[in-house]
């Protein structure tokens, strides 16, 4: 079966969004890139058995697959490269009530019940699947007990307050898969629920 990985950007202090007027993020969708190479490479490594991307309707209309489409093109020689194409060629999905079709390349939109459909893309075939979207899409997503991999990227930042991904309810308990430190401030901690 496979996996769906929730891989999240975060504070110290584990809020997931914040003042959108300070940015606290070492990267976000810009091309100030505040990751070492190192990061980048173990980044890459992970989503390199990754298919499929289950992709929040939110983040989809706000740009995200057309930005990864055109730093697929412009950065063939940035270490980024790798994991711009990887978005291009992954399927992606999008649950959405709102969505009837897809207007973005190898893009389904899904309806219905979230924990049924997300479940039905475990089942196929192929390799494990990353979840990309807001705190509301996360904590849903979380509460239904559907995570099977948290990656938490964590910033050298605390924001003192905003959104986070647990407040909807969560695990009682996480089984630590590993963490590392980055040079540029990063660390990233993967986690399984436990049990």
């Amino acid at each position: 079966m496979k996996k769906l990985i929730l891989q999240m950007q975060m504070s110290v202090d584990g809020f997931v969004g914040g003042d959108a007027d300070h940015p606290w993020q070492l990267w976000g969708w810009g091309d100030d890139i505040g990751w070492d190479e190192e990061l980048k490479r173990d980044f890459n490594a992970v989503f390199a058995g990754i298919d499929t991307v289950l992709l929040s309707r939110k983040m989809a209309e706000e740009g995200y697959l057309a930005h990864w489409g055109h730093a697929a093109s412009k950065y063939p020689a940035d270490s980024f490269y790798a994991f711009a194409q990887r978005i291009v060629d992954a399927r992606k999905v999008v649950p959405s009530d709102r969505l009837e079709t897809s207007r973005w390349e190898r893009t389904t939109v899904v309806s219905g019940d979230l924990p049924r459909e997300v479940n039905a893309l475990k089942a196929g075939e192929g390799g494990d699947m990353a979840v990309f979207g807001g705190a509301g899409f996360a904590s849903a997503l979380i509460a239904a007990g559907l995570i099977d991999e948290f990656q938490l990227f964590v910033n050298p930042a605390v924001l003192g307050a905003g959104r986070r991904i647990f407040d909807q309810g969560g695990f009682q308990n996480l089984l630590l898969l590993g963490s590392k430190a980055y040079a540029c401030g990063m660390v990233v901690s993967r986690y399984a629920p436990a049990g």
